[in-house]
Order: structure tokens, then C-alpha cells, then sequence
């Protein structure tokens, strides 16, 4: 009795999941005039007119494109100072590491919106606005603390021999970081870089912020235009909703036993 109500709770739980999906899915197909008549039945017919348009219409292949180059550019240079700030922290002295990891700690209590208006004076000083190198650097900064404490947290799992070992060996900081540390912590690396992935491809806040020039919008800046002030394009909205989506639900569907593997790493020593 016990497992079927768990049986149950999980389907009504991926009922809740699915359907919207679905529903968005399908209103893809759907011209404007039929969404509003019947925005949660199935599509007259499965008619792609919405894809093509959303490309030949808009620059949709230009906020893609940007929105890719973000990305990767601030998810590989977040894991890879995260991993080096973690490493250090790691080596350091107890009381030196706990007041360094406590420094980054700090930077995940801080609500993004307290900080709008110093970081786009910020910005704006440098002159890296409407720029996808000022947008990047942001990301970097922004998402680097929580990087930081899912990392540390799995490199101090690490038995301390290893690193010794290799230094008896002759091996300097950055060979012991290269060869031990960076190997062993692949499966936590490999799921922090899925959740950034997400933060980053979704983000709209800092985009809106510091972008207004329509060549360098990134997807979620770029789907803000098809809502209107008396009417919103749904079909429309969803399917760019739609392209927006398949990046990450590949990358989860590819990468899903790295990132269970990295949220389980370390909860089991032995």
C-alpha cells in the first residue's frame, strides 16, 4: 500500500510536469486565433509555419548564437577559477581556508537585485555595456560563489595522502591540482556545470539590464518581444519557448548520469 501511494504521488507529480509541457508543445502549431479558442486542445494540424517564422521574421539565429556564446564562455571559466578557489582553499591552512570559503559564502547571501544599480554604474564605466564580454564577466562573478562552495565542498572529501603523496613525488601546486584534484572532482565539476548551464542559458535579469541593441540579445532578452501591450503572440512565444528549451533538455538528457553522479559524490566515504 505503501509503494502505491508513492507510485501515485510520482505520477500526479510528473502529471503536473508534463502537461504544461505538453500544452506549450502543442500550441506551437496553433495559429493565434485558435490558441485563444481552445488554448489547451490539440493543434488543427502539426503545421512547422511557426518555426519558420520565428527565424525568417526575427534574428532568433543571432540571439541563439549569442546566447550559446555566454554560455559556454562563463560556465568554462566559472568552473575553472571555482575549481582553482577550491583547490586552494582546500590546501590552505584551517583557518585561512575557512575564512576564504566564508568570504564566497557570503557572496550567495546577497540578492541580485540589491546589487542592479553599483554593478551597472560598474559597467557602464567600463563601457561594457550593450557587449556580450560585459555580460559574460558579470555571469562569471555573479555565479562564481555558489560554484565555489559545491566544489569545495566535494574537493575536501579528498583524502589529504593523495595531495601529499603526489608533492613528495615532486609535483608543484598546479601539477597536484592538474593531476589529483581536477580528475577525482569530474563528477562534482560535471554537475555544476549542468546547473550553471541553466542559470546562465536562462537568465534574463542581467541581459535586460545591459543590453538594449537587438545584436546583442540573448534568447530570454529576445522573447520579451513577442508580448505585447494589449496582446501577447503566444504561439509565437511558445515556440521561441520551445528553441530556447532544446539546449538544455539535450544537455540534461546526455549528461543526466554525470549529474546524478555529482550529487551523490562524497555523500558516501569508504
Amino acid at each position: 500500500m505503501d509503494r502505491l501511494g508513492k507510485r501515485v504521488l510520482l505520477f500526479i507529480y510528473a502529471a503536473i510536469i508534463i502537461i504544461p509541457m505538453l500544452t506549450v508543445f502543442f500550441s506551437t502549431f496553433k495559429t493565434t486565433s485558435q490558441m485563444y479558442e481552445n488554448p489547451i486542445g490539440l493543434p488543427e494540424s502539426f503545421n512547422f509555419s511557426n518555426y519558420v517564422q520565428i527565424f525568417n521574421e526575427t534574428a532568433m539565429a543571432t540571439y541563439f548564437k549569442n546566447s550559446v556564446i555566454v554560455t559556454l564562455v562563463s560556465v568554462t571559466f566559472t568552473l575553472f577559477f571555482a575549481s582553482l578557489i577550491a583547490y586552494a582553499i582546500t590546501r590552505m591552512n584551517k583557518w585561512m581556508g575557512g575564512l576564504l570559503f566564508g568570504l564566497f559564502t557570503l557572496g550567495m547571501m546577497v540578492p541580485a537585485q540589491v546589487n542592479m544599480i553599483p554593478l551597472y554604474s560598474l559597467i557602464y564605466r567600463l563601457d561594457l555595456t550593450n557587449t556580450l564580454s560585459g555580460l559574460m564577466i558579470v555571469n562569471i562573478s555573479v555565479t562564481l560563489p555558489v560554484a565555489v562552495f559545491i566544489l569545495t565542498g566535494f574537493m575536501k572529501t579528498i583524502p589529504k595522502e593523495l595531495f601529499e603523496a603526489c608533492t613528495i613525488d615532486g609535483a608543484n601546486n598546479w601539477q597536484v591540482y592538474r593531476r589529483i584534484a581536477l580528475p577525482l572532482s569530474l563528477p562534482s565539476i560535471s554537475a555544476t556545470a549542468i546547473f550553471l548551464f541553466v542559470m546562465h542559458w536562462n537568465d534574463l535579469l542581467y541581459p535586460l539590464l545591459f543590453i538594449t541593441k537587438d545584436e546583442y540579445k540573448t534568447l530570454p532578452l529576445a522573447l520579451l518581444e513577442f508580448q505585447g501591450q494589449y496582446m501577447t503572440n503566444f504561439p509565437m512565444l511558445f515556440t521561441g519557448v520551445m528553441i530556447a528549451s532544446a539546449p538544455m533538455i539535450i544537455a540534461y538528457v546526455l549528461l543526466q548520469r554525470y549529474f546524478i553522479a555529482g550529487m551523490t559524490a562524497g555523500s558516501v566515504k569508504g
